[in-house]
C-alpha cells in the first residue's frame, strides 16, 4: 500500500530591514499560523519610530516571524520562546541560515515567565488561538519586571474572539486581515 506524502512545508519572507526578502521555512505543525505579510507590514509601520535597538519577546515564537522581522528592522535583542521542539529546531534553522544570532528558548511560555525577568520594550503576543492564554501571559509580564516604562505589547488574535485583556492597557493601534485580528497595546500611564 502507497504511503499518502506528507504536505510540503511552506515559505514566508521578510517584509523589511537588512533581511528584507530572505524565506523562512515553515514546518508542517498543527495549529501553526504565522502572521499573514500584510498585517506583520502594518504591525512593523507602528513600530518603526521604537524598534531600533530595542528589546523584544517572541512568546508563543512559532515560525519566529515576527521576532525575525523585528531583527531585520534593527531590534537590539530577542528572545524566541516557544515548547513545541520541531519548531524550534526549525527555527534556529532559519536563524542559522539567515546569519542571525538570538536566544532561542524552548519550553512554555508561562513556566519561562515565572523565571528571573529582565525588561523588554516590545512584546509579541500571539498564542495559539485555542488555547486562550492571552490573559495569563499580559498577567505574568505584569508579576514581574518583564515589561520596560514604555513597553508596547502586540496581541494577535482570531476576529471572532478577541481576548481580554488587564486594565492598565489600552489599545493603541489595530488591523484585521481576514480572520485575524493585530492590535498594539500599550499601558495607559506609559508614555508614546
Amino acid at each position: 500500500m502507497k504511503q499518502a506524502a506528507l504536505p510540503t512545508p511552506g515559505r514566508i519572507r521578510i517584509i523589511g530591514g537588512r533581511l528584507r526578502g530572505s524565506k523562512l521555512e515553515v514546518s508542517n505543525a498543527a495549529g501553526l499560523r504565522p502572521t499573514p505579510d500584510r498585517l506583520r507590514e502594518t504591525l512593523f509601520n507602528w513600530l518603526m519610530p521604537w524598534i531600533e535597538g530595542a528589546r523584544c519577546l517572541d512568546l508563543f515564537a512559532g515560525t519566529g516571524a515576527l521576532g525575525i522581522e523585528a531583527l531585520s528592522r534593527g531590534a537590539g535583542e530577542v528572545v524566541f520562546v516557544e515548547r513545541d521542539a520541531v519548531l524550534v529546531a526549525a527555527l534556529r534553522a532559519n536563524l542559522d541560515r539567515l546569519k542571525v544570532v538570538a536566544e532561542v528558548v524552548q519550553g512554555s511560555a508561562l513556566s519561562w515567565l515565572q523565571a528571573p525577568a529582565r525588561p523588554f520594550d516590545v512584546v509579541f503576543l500571539d498564542p495559539p488561538f485555542a488555547d486562550d492564554l492571552w490573559l495569563p501571559s499580559l498577567q505574568a509580564l505584569q508579576r514581574s519586571p518583564w515589561l520596560s516604562p514604555a513597553a508596547l505589547v502586540y496581541v494577535e488574535s482570531s476576529r471572532e474572539a478577541p481576548p481580554r485583556l488587564p486594565t492598565p492597557w489600552t489599545l493603541w493601534r489595530e488591523s484585521q486581515v481576514g480572520a485575524v485580528t493585530g492590535a498594539l497595546y500599550r499601558r495607559m500611564s506609559g508614555p508614546l
